[in-house]
């Protein structure tokens, strides 16, 4: 049974009545769309809702069982709980919800139905487009020579379609003799280096690069094997690798009436994983008649093949040669789009929805390139929850804390999450984009900068502060970009930068007035901090403080930086950081921005602190740090914390509320390994060793008395 979710104020903003989507250009040649069902989730689910609602058009949303309190679940007056996680992927059940709500049509956003490998066959298509249920509906002409959509086979065929064209293809090799020595042999003949892709393959998954004919069978076994994984499908293809190479891209648009425009084109150079991070447009350092020339490419691919709707044309571009080669057609928006629409002043979805009605497209190739010339340069950042020093591992968890920057003409955020949501470990770990735009390249770098220096998020780990060092990276700055930036770049982009002192006093700062706070019957928001050693805050008058800066990486010894406070006057402090000693020190704390201020002999700082278990997170000076308060061995003994060689055991009777590790992980010493509550308060457990959990004895929600086993291990022999 169905989950059937109803928001009435939604409901009543959406059927509210709404301006025309359609300009004096757009005559409607078919009945106006008044429901749509989204087929997606997170920010582009709202960002599609949000359209709608503008135009009247009452949307329905789809959530799982992991999304039940998402944003997306409740941005619209109807929602249906599909249940299981992987349930965004069901054509099928997607269009049969659709019908039964008596939606009119899909939209399908980016991702699941368009790159799922089980729903690229020209049966949900076909489906979709006889219903009209297809919101972006490209033709079947369209949808058959694109390979990426279908079968091996017809790779092959959109090639010879887009040569045909006029269009500029990359040398590779496409057909369907897929022995491993014969595709060595097509290695040779196209000249190495060459790129190995699953003609199924997305999101950068089952790529490799071949740099000579001896490493050829090891890279292919590997490509293979990661297509088999992830999409059910081992094919490949053979391309030309080009060694310096950017990723551009043309949106562009058709109608049924048979306009046809580019409106400009995407740089999505700056990747990991072949995956992208930034986009631009326009692309920097390109000359005006390449711009031109790869605009009517992308226009001559979409009406080679009676395309209609919104699709994406990319190229790769050659730095070298300055050549560009066509590489294929996504039939969608992309998550990059509103970079167009900040340098094109229009909504791309309102154009799908225009179109999906039949009507002409609003604008002209001339009117487009007006608007381009005048509205500047816009950059996208995506704000993932990610690693960038552990090779950009995803992260998940709790959103602490989340504070965006100030949206305004200039300045947007996409986002599928607030304060208090979860980014969930089953889907892509994005939490927002982040758009800027300014009448020069300089000053939407400049823009992104000090937008991103307002970011604040804490709980999991992002890239934000990785976006940060690519604004001031002097060859990005430069325009000098391509797809191999961050590798190339790499001793600049993760050099090390440790906090300052003022940094640690802050952080000390914030735990003593959150133990005055608590003890005056007011705490700090969030759980309060165990392992400190504190007493009563009426007795408060010095206190030391261990605070750890572990690498992200996981590489090197911790940093610990012993830090002492005394107090010696109502909300005046004398701090001692590594043998510094910073006088009369006056601080408060305010519990509903979170901020502390401060006020040091030299200058004052605004700290956003955020303390959550043993876990400290600070924002100062645009720059985020993220620290652990050691546990003193005096505490440990108090707590009765005792290290056995075979098992980590509970200091104290509790409930386990989280269990961070699994059997036969391999563990380091500090590690954190279950999370347990007692009088109201958590406490980390952390590993005393290095070693391989054997056993993990208590699970989330036991309860258990002192001294009981949670996690049995096997020490490594090598120690």
């Amino acid at each position: 049974m169905r989950a059937f979710r109803k928001s009435t104020h939604l409901s009543r903003q959406l059927l509210a009545t709404s301006g025309l989507r359609y300009s004096s250009t757009a005559a409607q040649t078919t009945k106006s769309l008044t429901s749509v069902l989204i087929a997606n989730r997170g920010e582009i689910a709202l960002r599609v809702g949000r359209t709608a609602a503008e135009y009247g058009i009452r949307t329905t949303t789809l959530y799982t069982d992991p999304d039940a309190r998402s944003q997306h679940a409740v941005s619209s007056p109807y929602a249906i709980n599909l249940g299981d996680p992987s349930a965004y992927l069901d054509g099928d059940r997607i269009i049969q919800i659709a019908k039964e709500q008596g939606c009119q049509g899909i939209h399908p956003g980016y991702g699941f139905i368009d790159l799922n490998p089980v729903e690229r066959e020209p049966s949900l298509r076909k489906k979709m487009y006889r219903s009209r249920a297809d919101l972006h509906r490209p033709t079947m002409a369209g949808n058959r020579v694109y390979g990426k959509q279908e079968e091996l086979t017809r790779d092959s065929e959109s090639k010879d379609i887009m040569t045909k064209a006029g269009v500029p293809c990359i040398p590779g090799y496409h057909g369907t003799e897929q022995d491993p020595e014969y595709l060595k042999t097509e290695a040779a003949k196209i000249g190495y280096p060459v790129l190995l892709k699953a003609v199924k393959g997305g999101g950068g998954k089952g790529m490799r690069i071949v740099n000579t004919e001896h490493e050829f069978f090891d890279q292919l076994a590997s490509a293979k094997s990661e297509a088999r994984n992830s999409f059910g499908d081992e094919v490949m293809l053979v391309e030309k690798y080009i060694t310096t190479p950017r990723h551009i891209e043309v949106q562009v648009f058709a109608d049924k009436h048979g306009n046809c425009v580019a409106l400009g084109e995407r740089d999505c150079s700056i990747q990991r994983r072949h995956q992208k991070i930034l986009e631009e447009s326009p692309a920097p350092h390109l000359k005006e008649d390449i711009r031109q020339d790869i605009w009517e490419k992308a226009r001559q691919a979409a009406l080679a093949v009676g395309y209609e709707g919104a699709g994406t044309v990319e190229f790769i571009f050659d730095n070298d040669t300055g050549e560009f080669f066509f590489m294929e057609m996504n039939t969608r928006l992309q998550v990059e789009h509103p970079v167009t629409e900040m340098v094109t002043g229009e909504d791309l979805v309102r154009w799908q929805l225009i179109v999906a009605e039949g009507g002409r497209l609003p604008l002209t190739q001339e009117q487009i390139e007006q608007r381009i010339a005048e509205r500047g340069h816009a950059i996208e950042a995506r704000i993932y929850a990610e690693n960038p020093d552990m090779n950009f591992i995803p992260d998940s968890g709790l959103l602490l804390h989340l504070r965006t920057p100030t949206p305004t003409p200039t300045v947007r955020i996409d986002s599928g999450f607030i304060a208090g949501d979860e980014v969930s470990s089953h889907y892509d770990p994005m939490i927002s984009k982040l758009i800027v735009q300014g009448p020069t390249r300089d000053a939407a770098i400049q823009k992104l900068k000090s937008a991103l220096e307002e970011y604040e998020v804490a709980g999991p780990i992002t890239n934000i502060e990785f976006i940060k060092r690519m604004c001031v990276s002097s060859d990005f700055v430069a325009g000098d970009v391509e797809t191999g930036y961050i590798q190339k770049h790499h001793a600049e982009l993760f050099t090390p930068q440790p906090p300052a002192p003022e940094v640690y006093a802050q952080a000390a700062l914030g735990l003593g007035l959150q133990e005055i706070s608590s003890a005056h019957g007011n705490p700090f928001s969030g759980p309060p901090v165990t392992a400190i050693g504190f007493g009563s805050g009426t007795n408060f008058q010095q206190r030391d403080f261990n605070l750890v800066g572990t690498p992200a990486d996981g590489k090197g010894e911790p940093t610990t930086t012993l830090v002492t406070l005394r107090q010696t006057a109502p909300a005046q402090f004398d701090i001692t950081v590594s043998g510094k000693t910073y006088e009369n020190v006056t601080s408060t704390f305010s519990p509903t921005t979170n901020t502390l201020t401060s006020f040091f002999p030299h200058t004052r700082l605004n700290t956003t602190f955020i303390c959550y278990s043993d876990r400290l997170t600070l924002f100062q000076s645009g720059r985020q740090y993220r620290l652990q308060l050691a546990m003193p061995e005096w505490t440990k003994k108090a707590l009765g914390v005792k290290e056995m060689k075979n098992s980590v055991l509970a200091p104290m009777p509790c409930k386990v509320l989280r269990v961070e590790v699994h059997e036969g992980e391999e563990v380091k010493m500090g590690q954190a390994l279950v999370v347990i509550e007692s009088m109201k308060m958590e406490t980390v457990i952390r590993s005393p060793v290095d070693g391989v959990v054997k056993r993990v004895v208590h699970g989330k929600g036991d309860l258990c008395k002192a001294g009981t086993e949670l996690v049995e291990f096997e020490e490594k022999e090598e120690l």
